[in-house]
């Protein structure tokens, strides 16, 4: 393994006027670090002696530029994620500028405020961590559990990217709580920004030769893919050299520029002084294996093994991505679409030309275009595959055959394969606090466990020797942390973002409000007759961005104004297909009036096995919505007469009032007349007639007459 220390060193200097020379290539071990800087950045016209602040190689000035965004000017004018956030940290401010809230994101962080709060505005910072695979170290684990409580608002949170968040920190305490996550083997660098986020693989701790490929591959992509230039540790651990693992396949990828792909004379080779045009996600998994949503990321990649499980190259999607602009149609969400295949030692420098096929022409001008989605949506992928095939080198080889996708949750007991135990739990939204959090902590530090964090908000308790089972297995039970079988299918399944009251974008609540709404839609099931056993996908954003993958859900609930959603209808339980909108801004209270005639109709006219998204994508929503429209409640059922025991209709009318004074129906009150008269019988025959029926009435039923004694 080579050594890094979190990116090349760079110069710092405290004069705010020097100017920022080009590099003869990267030669961070012969440059001396300065810390503890402010700085402010200046140009000079002499464009041979700075470093250029673009993204694409140096072209001759034209009269004309091209329109960019505000962000692409701060990233410009920041010498590297910077300036102006080292100068705002240092202020008595509760918050910082907006050049600065841009910034930050790049350290994995977000200004916020408390949006239910009056009389001004009480300013936080949340945190993210970047945990490639969710891998969470013991140590690491502990540490986060701390700073929640110290510095937090006393809750973790598990994110839809097998991250944590740390919500609630002020501006005054984020070198210490970052510090402290740096120290204690962890990082929240790139975990938000215009950069490569964290990359998903299956949380599962299998060993097994595909998944643990899957996983390393994972860790590779991560590291070929963080920033170089040392803007982070010297923010928060002041140019502190932290050591970190990188294999020699990384660095010899990250350093190759054989097909132009790289900036030789800038700290960071492959981001350049602009980054990416936004964000960009990538996810690992192998075949069968949709734990981690694949089609939504800009990149996914699946493990091709021949017979014997020995990996031998990668699939590879392109172009997926979930968030949109309510209203605006040329925004949407779109899922990934297969690229080609790469033998398994070209997985690094195959990513790396996607991500400079998207950092060459990705929109600058307007962030609302800016994913990777919208230009190969414009180009279309032979076009894409085209370009990037001149950044990597070579013809992508033809797509391999995939199995069908399967959603997995590893939830419950399993075994890893090498003598351990894993233990999945559910967490509803990924929100840990109170008795599961303490509860959760005493186990993990009891006997030294490593944790797993899923891309459905859970988490996974691993290494556990089977001694520990029953112990571990009691002391979840009493903190709520139940076996899959004894959570409602519902839940399992369901995701909400965060929303209110911390998110700015919001516009109406997800996590708080996805508890009662799965109550209600468990209600309309029970009351059009739908088992307990069954589920349908469920996922809630408060805004149209789509943090949760909501359309990716069979019910997909986006927010659209107070109070109100948009359903979304369509995505299936393995998510393959994309949701489409059905309804807008439908009111939280008036949520029965559509979802009841829905379920009651795929309960009545689904076809073997058929699930709700299947469903309604044959029925089509013409046809669903006219069944909205028309609803007037379930039909009720015509009224059956057991002939068994009742000879016409009058005498069930009158049994039935009787038994309605007794909170019972017509059958459970004849019945237990039925079992009142064959006693009776048998003490009279015992009694040799001793005692005599009194003031008895007789009714007609089908096999004679029956008596009972007035109470």
């Amino acid at each position: 393994m080579t050594t890094s220390f979190g990116g090349a060193a760079t110069i710092t200097p405290s004069d705010p006027k020097i100017l920022f020379r080009n590099f003869n290539g990267l030669r961070s071990s012969s440059v001396p670090f300065l810390n503890g800087s402010r700085l402010r950045p200046t140009f000079s016209t002499s464009s041979s002696t700075i470093i250029r602040a673009v993204s694409t190689p140096i072209k001759p000035e034209t009269a004309t530029q091209p329109k960019r965004s505000k962000v692409e000017i701060i990233k410009e004018n920041s010498n590297f994620i910077r300036y102006p956030l080292n100068e705002e940290l240092l202020t008595e401010a509760q918050n910082i500028n907006e050049s600065a809230v841009q910034l930050i994101k790049f350290h994995g962080s977000y200004q916020q405020y408390n949006r239910e709060e009056r009389g001004g505005r009480s300013y936080s910072f949340m945190l993210r961590t970047k945990n490639p695979c969710g891998k969470v170290p013991t140590q690491l684990y502990l540490t986060m559990d701390d700073l929640a409580d110290q510095f937090g608002i006393k809750t973790l949170r598990l994110t839809t990217r097998q991250t944590f968040q740390l919500h609630g920190v002020l501006k005054k305490d984020l070198k210490t709580v970052m510090s402290s996550i740096i120290h204690n083997m962890g990082s929240t660098l790139g975990a938000c920004g215009d950069l490569n986020r964290n990359v998903l693989a299956p949380a599962a701790p299998l060993v097994r030769k595909d998944y643990l490929f899957a996983q390393k591959t994972a860790e590779d992509i991560a590291a070929l893919l963080s920033p170089q230039s040392g803007f982070y540790y010297d923010m928060w651990v002041d140019g502190e050299k932290i050591m970190t693992a990188e294999s020699p396949e990384v660095v010899k990828a990250r350093n190759d520029n054989s097909h132009g792909t790289n900036f030789p004379d800038s700290p960071e080779p492959i981001y350049g002084t602009q980054f990416l045009p936004r964000k960009f996600k990538i996810a690992v998994t192998v075949p069968t294996d949709n734990s981690v949503d694949i089609l939504t990321n800009d990149v996914g990649v699946v493990v091709v093994t021949d017979a014997d499980g020995e990996p031998q190259g990668f699939n590879i999607y392109v172009g997926g991505g979930m968030g949109r602009t309510h209203r605006m149609e040329s925004t949407f969400a779109r899922l990934a679409e297969p690229l080609g295949y790469v033998p398994k030692e070209d997985i690094l420098y195959a990513i790396k030309a996607i991500v400079v096929t998207q950092r060459e022409n990705g929109r600058r001008d307007d962030r609302k275009w800016s994913r990777m989605k919208y230009l190969i949506s414009s180009w279309g992928i032979e076009k894409f595959r085209d370009v990037v095939e001149g950044y990597y080198g070579k013809k992508f080889e033809p797509f391999k055959e995939l199995p069908e996708w399967e959603f997995k949750s590893y939830l419950g007991w399993h075994e890893q394969g090498d003598g351990a135990l894993y233990c999945g739990l559910h967490v509803d939204s990924g929100r840990i606090g109170g008795k599961m959090k303490s509860t959760l902590r005493e186990v993990i530090e009891k006997y030294g466990l490593s944790v797993r964090l899923t891309p459905n908000q859970n988490i996974i308790l691993c290494d556990i020797r089977s001694s520990w089972k029953r112990p571990i297995t009691t002391a979840l039970a009493q903190a709520g942390l139940l076996p899959p079988k004894l959570v409602d299918p519902l839940n399992i399944t369901a995701m909400a973002c965060p929303a209110f009251p911390l998110c700015p974008l919001a516009i109406t609540e997800a996590e708080r409000g996805i508890p009662d709404i799965l109550k209600r839609v468990r209600a309309v099931f029970e009351k059009v007759g739908l088992k307990h056993s069954e589920s349908v996908v469920v996922r809630i954003t408060g805004c149209p961005n789509g943090c949760a993958r909501p359309y990716m859900a069979e019910l997909g609930l986006v927010g659209e104004g107070p109070n109100a959603y948009q359903i979304w209808l369509g995505g299936t339980p393995n998510q393959t297909i994309i949701a489409r909108s059905f309804m807008n801004k439908v009111k939280i209270q008036d949520l029965e009036k559509v979802l009841e005639p829905l379920f009651y109709h795929w309960k009545r006219k689904r076809q073997s096995k058929e699930s709700f998204g299947d469903f309604t994508n044959r029925l089509g929503f013409e046809k669903l919505k006219e069944l909205v429209d028309n609803w007037d409640g379930p039909e009720v059922a015509q009224t059956r007469y057991n002939l068994k025991l009742f000879a016409d209709k009058e005498t069930y009318e009158a049994i039935d009032e009787l038994a309605k004074l007794q909170d019972k129906n017509a059958h459970q009150l004849a019945m237990e007349v039925v079992f009142d008269h064959q006693s009776a019988i048998i003490n009279f025959e015992k009694e040799s007639r001793r005692q005599k029926c009194r003031n008895s009435v007789s009714l007609p039923l089908y096999s004679g007459n029956l008596h009972y004694r007035r109470t």
